[in-house]
């Protein structure tokens, strides 16, 4: 027989109550023998038993001091602790949360009546301002004179366009104010719509004139100044609104515009009886529309000014054939740049057509003097001539036969402007019947004429018969010597009674320490002085002064 097999004790039999030792559960876990990176678990550390608290502590304090306190003490809060970590954020999320729980209540609660005195004081303090039902903005309390007085002072500065149309919009007091035809006597009027160089849209072409119409039915009717600036198109229909609404125009401007045809002046002749300066200086016009308007209206004009080119000079011929009697001012100019700047005159003409002319200027204009044509011959010349400018930056063929056939009369002559003019000598200029000269300009201003010119001599003739009356004196880069120099300087400063030079240009001249100290230390009102490019001076000080200080200063420099 077999024997019988031993039974199998497995994991899941119920333990027996015998003594027998109970088997150990098998571990799911690794041996930490099999991984060979495994680190090894840290030892719990043993808690050890503190000792007895001290009747002392030492604690380091503020600045590195050791503080000794007692525990034993009654007075706790005597002893110093260093702050705790976390303290200041507790104190800041605690305020926080009080003035969230203020502001809460102060919401809620209904404001007491203890506080009504105080508001009754303030108000007290404050300026009283009369409130009736009609007053709803500020503006309407102030009067409307002050208004127009304030507007004026703006107007002035910035001219009327396009400030008081836009004032005009504020409330109904301010377009009071902005009607007032004491602020529209002037206006000028440039590019309000339309960039420069851009071509107008046919709507924006009706606005403009739309919006220039209402202007001149409702505010130019005491208009006397009128300006337009940079206009290319449109400008004989201004020139037609603004006659017709305007009667009283006295002055007309018209700068850097084009298109103006013989439609406009005969607009301006039919409608404008009391205009008497026409400005066309840089502006492209008809100019048998000019002439055929002075030949009919000439007589009313006192004041021309128009910028030479071509077909210009049968404008000059008008008026040298006496269109403009009562004429008081004629002004004649190119552009810098200009290459055709020679024009015909004939002087003779001019002062039988003009005996009333006050301002002649020719800028830029290289002037040739002709015989009359009709052998009219003037004995009278300018008699109440007072500003005479032929001023030019390339060169002139004024000379001194030429000077005294315009000036042998004027005896009234006040400016006298040369500047370019190289054949004029110091003797010419000794040799004229005014004795009451207030500025001079006899400076040269290009080099090439400069360069090829000689040493002069006659200055102090000039500022000795002048010396009581020069405000102004200018003769930059001309090659006097320097003894001429301090002897002409020295005139001057004699002159201490009356002390009238304000402005003096020395550059490029030969001056020298010594006559410049004569001139600075006996003119005191002196605001002005140019030493610029002044080879005789010591560096330092060779430029321009401006200030009765900085010339003191530079007075002491030369001590």
């Amino acid at each position: 027989m077999d024997s019988p097999e031993p039974e199998r004790r497995t994991e899941d039999t119920e333990p027996s109550t015998s003594d027998t030792p109970k088997p150990k559960k098998v571990s799911l876990k690794r041996p930490a023998g099999e991984l060979k990176n495994a680190k090894p678990k840290k030892r719990k550390k043993t808690r050890s038993s503190r000792p007895a608290p001290l009747g002392y502590r030492v604690e380091q304090g503020e600045d590195m001091l050791l503080v000794i306190s007692s525990t034993t003490s009654d007075y706790e809060r005597s002893v110093w602790a260093p702050p705790k970590k976390g303290r200041k954020k507790k104190k800041l999320k605690a305020k926080l949360k009080a003035g969230q729980s203020k502001k809460k209540k102060t919401t809620r609660t209904k404001p007491k009546l203890e506080m009504l005195p105080v508001v009754k004081e303030k108000q007290d303090t404050t300026f009283f301002v009369p409130q009736h039902t009609e007053d709803h903005r500020w503006g309407q309390s102030v009067p409307e004179e002050v208004l127009i007085n304030i507007f004026q002072m703006v107007v002035v500065q910035d001219g009327a366009v396009p400030f008081l149309c836009r004032v005009g919009r504020v409330c109904r007091l301010w377009n009071a104010a902005a009607s007032s035809p004491a602020l529209w006597r002037k206006v000028t009027i440039g590019h309000c719509w339309i960039a420069p160089g851009l071509s107008q849209q046919p709507k924006t072409e009706r606005r403009i004139r739309d919006t220039f119409t209402w202007l001149s039915q409702y505010r130019f009717s005491q208009l006397r100044d009128f300006s337009l600036c940079h206009w290319k198109n449109n400008v004989n229909f201004a020139l037609e609104v603004v006659s017709t609404h305007a009667p009283h125009l006295h002055a007309l401007t018209l700068s850097y515009c084009s298109g103006l045809t013989g439609v406009g002046f005969h607009c301006l002749g039919q409608h404008s009886r009391s205009l008497r300066s026409i400005n066309l200086q840089h502006s492209e016009f008809h100019v048998d529309g000019l002439v055929d308007y002075l030949e009919n209206h000439g007589r009313q004009i006192k004041q021309i000014l128009f910028t030479h080119g071509l077909k210009h000079d049968r404008i000059l011929a008008a008026i040298t054939r006496g269109v403009c009697p009562d004429l008081e001012m004629l002004e004649v100019n190119t552009h810098l740049n200009s290459r055709d700047g020679e024009l015909p005159i004939y002087t003779r003409a001019l002062q039988v057509a003009c005996p009333k002319l006050k301002t002649f200027r020719m800028l830029n204009v290289r002037p040739l003097h002709r015989p009359s044509r009709t052998g009219a011959d003037s004995e009278r010349g300018f008699p109440l001539l007072e500003e005479l400018c032929i001023a030019t930056t390339s060169f002139s063929y004024m000379t001194d036969k030429d000077l005294w056939e315009i000036l042998f009369s004027s005896t009234r002559l006040r400016v006298l402007d040369l500047r370019g003019c190289t054949r004029v000598t110091p003797s010419g200029l000794a040799a004229l019947p005014c004795a009451e000269l207030e500025c001079l300009y006899w400076g040269q201003y290009f080099n090439s004429s400069v360069m090829l010119s000689s040493t002069k001599k006659g200055l102090h003739m000039l500022t000795e018969k002048w010396s009581r009356t020069l405000q102004q004196l200018d003769i930059a880069n001309q090659l006097f010597t320097e003894e001429e120099l301090e002897i002409a300087m020295s005139y001057l400063a004699q002159a201490t009674d009356t002390d009238t030079l304000r402005s003096l240009n020395l550059s490029g001249t030969r001056i020298t320490p010594p006559a410049l100290r004569s001139i600075i230390g006996q003119m005191t009102s002196l605001s002005y002085l140019n030493l610029s490019s002044c080879r005789y001076l010591p560096r330092g000080l060779k430029r321009i002064y401006r200030g009765q200080e900085d010339i003191r200063q530079l007075l002491d420099k030369l001590d």
